[in-house]
């Protein structure tokens, strides 16, 4: 069972308030760390890491609400091998700090923008869905941990996250949220090693490579030109894919089409479609396309989700969002009126 701050919403409509006072883009309001998963104090705290995480695996939703795509997606990211291997570190400089490992590869970015460039912030507040975020933080980090029977020998969870960030920023493109985030002192992490002068500089600090989890419509968006006026394609992405990289789960279903057609796509703007509409082909390298749902699971949207809390037709909520989540939806009365279909 989830525990949760006793006042979890105030305390996140508390934290949206002095983030929207300041002159800040992006902020983490809380974290929750993978040692922790199912605790929960009287407040939430926001803990940068002990060192900069080789990956920062970000999933950038409106969570209205989270859903088992977004959980599949993002255990998908943590038990993926290239998002394993853990930084370089200075053994002695750890050791003196009680640090016998270092830190995880990745850590989990919630990321809720505030402004949205194509949704009004409808039906669930703000501080609702932060709330539903932190039981899915909670639900990330427990499949993290949980043991499984391998060969009749239960064994430890292959899944490796060092903790899951919940943060909100006022920056409603990709772009732009990947500079805020890259710019923020969060993950640099060396300070935190509470020396006057860091014996592990920045120098020989990994930088963090920002890696963002979507679906295949979130693709289409992304290379959208409407979103780029006065052919500003190139100044916008060229920083961005310097330093961050897309991981798009394919969304195979009849709007977008199967499997076969996704991959095209993806060869069709390597193949010239990206120079027509102001891109570079090169961003195509840092595209990686990772398969969706299996055949046999269903079809999983929040609006789908919407529609069967509207109807309160929990058994087919169930399939759609976690365990967790389906009580809070029923004990708030969240989305009885929905009328954003």
């Amino acid at each position: 069972m989830a525990r949760l701050p006793p006042n979890i919403l105030a305390l996140f409509a508390q934290a949206l308030k002095s983030f929207e006072s300041s002159a800040a883009t992006f902020r983490v309001l809380c974290s929750l760390p993978a040692v922790s998963a199912t605790m929960a104090g009287e407040e939430i705290i926001a803990e940068p890491p002990r060192r900069p995480p080789k990956h920062i695996l970000v999933l950038d939703s409106s969570f209205n609400p989270p859903t088992l795509a977004h959980h599949r997606m993002a255990i998908s990211a943590l038990s993926d091998p290239q998002y394993k291997t853990k930084v370089p570190h200075d053994t002695e400089v750890e050791e003196s700090h009680g640090m016998s490992e270092t830190s995880a590869a990745s850590r989990v970015l919630l990321l809720l923008a505030i402004h949205n460039a194509d949704k009004a912030p409808k039906p669930a507040s703000f501080p609702q869905r932060l709330a539903m975020m932190y039981l899915f933080a909670q639900d990330i980090l427990a499949e993290t941990t949980k043991k499984q029977a391998v060969d009749g020998n239960s064994q430890a969870s292959n899944i490796g996250c060092e903790a899951v960030d919940i943060a909100v920023t006022t920056e409603p493109y990709f772009h732009a949220k990947a500079q805020a985030i890259a710019i923020s002192d969060f993950y640099l992490g060396a300070e935190k090693l509470d020396e006057p002068e860091s014996i592990v500089s920045m120098d020989n600090a990994v930088d963090s490579e920002q890696v963002y989890l979507a679906g295949y419509d979130t693709l289409i968006r992304i290379f959208n030109p409407k979103y780029y006026p006065n052919n500003s394609m190139k100044g916008s992405l060229d920083p961005f894919f310097a330093h961050a990289k897309l991981r798009i789960t394919m969304r195979t279903d009849d709007s977008w089409g199967d499997a076969a057609a996704q991959i095209a796509y993806l060869d069709e703007l390597r193949n010239g479609k990206l120079e027509e509409v102001g891109g570079r082909a090169g961003w195509v390298d840092r595209i990686e396309m990772v398969q969706g749902r299996k055949s046999d699971e269903a079809i999983v949207s929040s609006t789908k989700v919407r529609d069967a809390a509207r109807a309160q037709d929990w058994n087919a909520l169930e399939a759609l969002v976690g365990e967790e989540i389906v009580a809070w939806i029923r004990e708030n009365g969240l989305y009885d009126d929905d009328d954003d279909v």
